[in-house]
């Protein structure tokens, strides 16, 4: 039984935007199973105007994360190698001074290849083999592409928990992206 709609920010790469655009259609739009927030054509947004990685990663957290509590990673072909997904990733996981950090859920969108690669702060945050056999747990979690809004719904209620049951486990090193990476 849903009882609660979770304010959810939105990271993806915009090449992916048809399939990003089909979820928030089917899933917020459709379900009303939470509450989308993001930077896009959904979005009314303010022009971030800068080059300064401080300022734009400031900017985005007052403006889109902060009033939300999860952040959805949308997983398309090249989102590992965009700089902005990095950044929002990283505003993601900081807690705001009095606050939580947001929960941080992945989902594999259709166009994610079946070897795939995760964006590397995503990645150090999801459960290693190692980490696992030394009886750790992690702080993020990735759902291939919801079939249904249940399973959706539990994921997104799992990601908001873990934002005070699991917050020891985020691993958020202040190295970021400076430029987007090649993706072949």
């Amino acid at each position: 039984m849903r009882l609660v709609r979770r304010k959810c920010f939105i990271s993806y790469h915009h090449a992916d935007q048809a399939w990003v655009d089909q979820f928030l259609n089917t899933f917020d739009h459709g379900r009303n199973l939470f509450i989308a927030r993001g930077l896009g054509q959904t979005m009314a947004q303010d022009i971030i105007d800068s080059t300064n990685p401080d300022y734009v990663m400031r900017r985005i957290r007052e403006l889109y994360i902060s009033d939300s509590t999860v952040t959805l990673v949308m997983l398309g072909r090249c989102t590992w190698a965009r700089r902005y997904v990095d950044w929002e990733i990283q505003a993601s996981l900081r807690a705001p001074q009095g606050g939580l950090p947001n929960g941080l859920l992945a989902i594999k969108l259709p166009t994610f290849p079946e070897n795939g690669i995760f964006p590397e702060r995503l990645n150090t945050n999801l459960l290693s083999l190692e980490k696992k056999n030394a009886g750790y747990d992690c702080y993020a979690r990735w759902l291939s592409y919801p079939q249904s809004s249940d399973a959706l719904w539990a994921a997104i209620e799992e990601a908001f928990q873990h934002r005070r049951t699991h917050a020891r486990w985020i691993d958020n090193p202040r190295d970021r992206f400076g430029y987007n990476r090649q993706c072949g």
